[in-house]
């Protein structure tokens, strides 16, 4: 089948959502990696809570929330100042280095973004970073108010896109996305970011599990969820040859 549209997620695969540790850290010096590290863990979980307990508010809330916590949980004091200019910092993600050209490269599909991420949210960070250029769409789940992994959240590409779940490549480096997406019907490339060789090689280095090497273990590795995705790649830069080849 002719893939006719690619579709991206958009924490973590095309933004760097590790990138906030610049602004953590200069917040508060010295717990910059690990408020990032459970300010992302927590945010995912409140999503996934709120879906399962039907009480949705959106992406936002769920980043303001999990940044409270964070913060009360490790007993470090703020003011609303500091803390508004952390949450501003979703909006200036870093892109992966390798995003650009990537999407550059299949202009000849559609481009589009499914993302957990508020519509306000969203809008703003696709326009800061200059990829409004080159997508098609940017869609929220917050038009069917749940968040992926819930199936009736991947339904919304071909609501908008108007193309059939078996012509859409869907990519992402979210192990858990790539399982619902796969799940839902869509042809699935994860991106294999962190390799397990690469994880036990970061447990042996040192005494102590850093914060970043347990994020990476929670986080970074394929779930065992009885379900797979069809392609495996190491970097967005992949994706073009792998698109050329479905045509």
């Amino acid at each position: 089948m002719t893939i006719k549209a690619v579709v991206f997620d958009a924490y973590g695969t095309l933004y760097d959502v590790q990138s906030v540790a610049d602004v953590t850290e200069d917040a508060f010096p010295g717990y910059g990696d690990i408020i990032t590290q459970i300010w992302r863990i927590k945010q995912l979980e409140y999503s996934w809570l709120r879906t399962l307990m039907r009480r949705y508010q959106d992406f936002s809330v769920a980043t303001r929330d999990s940044l409270a916590y964070t913060l009360r949980s490790l007993g470090l004091q703020y003011d609303d100042a500091t803390f508004a200019r952390i949450i501003d910092k979703y909006q200036h993600l870093a892109l992966y280095p390798d995003a650009v050209a990537a999407l550059e490269a299949m202009k000849d599909r559609k481009l589009a973004i499914l993302s957990n991420g508020s519509p306000d949210m969203l809008n703003a960070l696709v326009r800061n970073s200059g990829l409004d250029r080159l997508l098609d769409a940017t869609i929220s789940v917050d038009a069917h108010k749940v968040f992926k992994p819930a199936p009736e959240a991947y339904t919304l590409i071909e609501e908008v896109l108007k193309v059939a779940p078996a012509e859409v490549l869907f990519i992402s480096s979210n192990p858990w996305d790539a399982c619902g997406a796969k799940a839902f019907g869509l042809n699935v490339a994860w991106i294999e970011r962190v390799t397990p060789e690469a994880m036990a090689l970061a447990c042996v280095e040192s005494e102590t599990v850093a914060p970043l090497t347990m994020f990476k273990a929670l986080r970074t590795q394929m779930d065992e969820l009885g379900v797979a995705p069809d392609h495996r790649i190491h970097g967005l830069s992949e994706l073009p040859a792998l698109v050329s080849a479905k045509s």
